[in-house]
């Protein structure tokens, strides 16, 4: 596909606009759009997504004396290969896969920021995610169940045991 722009150089760069629920799409060489000022991946003056995760790790201030936390933080260091957490977040990617063990503490929190929790769940096809759905809405009852049992609202706690072994029984079989 060659540059909407100038109509010589191969397009390079893809953008697609949303103003008002308007959609429009440009497709251009690198070189135009420079000259039209947009914000070019990997640049100095672009969007980066090493830039995006630096900020959902809050680390500004971390290592400047805020608190004694941020400092641990920064002090983790892979023994494998030797990078620091610091040197993570400017890079946005691991060194090894070693790094995935020495940072794991902060990478909860950060997993639960960006994505609402842990554990993935993505979407599921209508017809064959039946069952699956059927398993989250189990699992779900079983921590209100616990929940109950905590508060001890044993009334509660015997509805949602009785709903728990219903829905066993209606699960869907592969």
């Amino acid at each position: 596909m060659l540059c909407q722009e100038c109509g010589v150089k191969p397009a390079t760069l893809h953008f697609t606009k949303i103003v008002n629920g308007e959609k429009t799409e440009f497709h251009i060489c690198e070189s135009c759009a420079r000259e039209k000022g947009e914000l070019i991946p990997g640049t100095s003056g672009g969007f980066s997504i090493h830039s995006l995760l630096s900020g959902l790790l809050d680390l500004e201030g971390a290592g400047k004396g805020k608190n004694a936390a941020a400092q641990t933080v920064q002090s983790l260091k892979c023994e494998n290969c030797g990078m620091t957490y610091s040197q993570f977040s400017k890079l946005g990617r691991f060194g090894c896969s070693s790094c995935y063990k020495y940072f794991d503490s902060t990478l909860d929190p950060l997993f639960r920021r960006v994505h609402g929790s842990t554990a993935h769940v993505g979407k599921l096809p209508k017809r064959a995610g039946a069952k699956i759905m059927c398993k989250r809405q189990i699992d779900e009852l079983k921590q209100e169940l616990l929940h109950s049992i905590a508060q001890e609202e044993f009334e509660t706690a015997a509805e949602l045991r009785d709903q728990i072994r219903q829905l066993e029984k209606e699960m869907p079989q592969e």
